[in-house]
């Protein structure tokens, strides 16, 4: 029996195979014990709970995938919140699937005016570079 489960006086039942403690959770997943508590007190998981120790389900494990992969694509806490609400409440996934696509059109429309500003002053600083070269040269140095 896992030593989580152990402590905490589940069973290992083929229900339980598939609960997790805090610090293997946070091993898979490769962040801190402090990142999946933070996303707990925003309410987007909801591992249970047995005395003080937090118990993850498939379930909790999955939602913070999704909410790491979403933190990746820079999408905000809220709009990740707003998938996960969908995904629970439209089994077809089909609302869910059509506010992803319109939040990633508007991010990849972002991404683009940001590179296109990051162009424009790698741009600038390439002349300034060029510029500041050869007044270095000009003066003799």
């Amino acid at each position: 029996m896992d030593a989580k489960l152990e402590e905490t006086g589940l069973e290992d039942t083929g229900k339980n195979r598939d609960l997790m403690g805090i610090q293997e959770v946070a091993g898979m997943l490769g962040v801190t014990h402090r990142t999946l508590r933070f996303y707990e007190d925003k309410g987007l998981i909801e591992p249970r709970r047995v005395g003080n120790t937090r118990i993850y389900a498939r379930r909790e494990v999955a939602r913070m995938q999704l909410i790491l992969r979403g933190k990746r694509l820079g999408f905000t806490i809220r709009e990740i919140s707003e998938f996960l609400d969908l995904y629970d409440a439209d089994p077809e996934h089909v609302e869910q699937s059509k506010l992803l696509l319109r939040r990633i059109r508007e991010r990849l429309k972002l991404l683009a005016r940001q590179r296109a500003a990051i162009d424009e002053t790698v741009g600038e600083l390439k002349k300034l570079e060029a510029e500041t070269l050869a007044e270095i040269a000009a003066a003799g140095g």
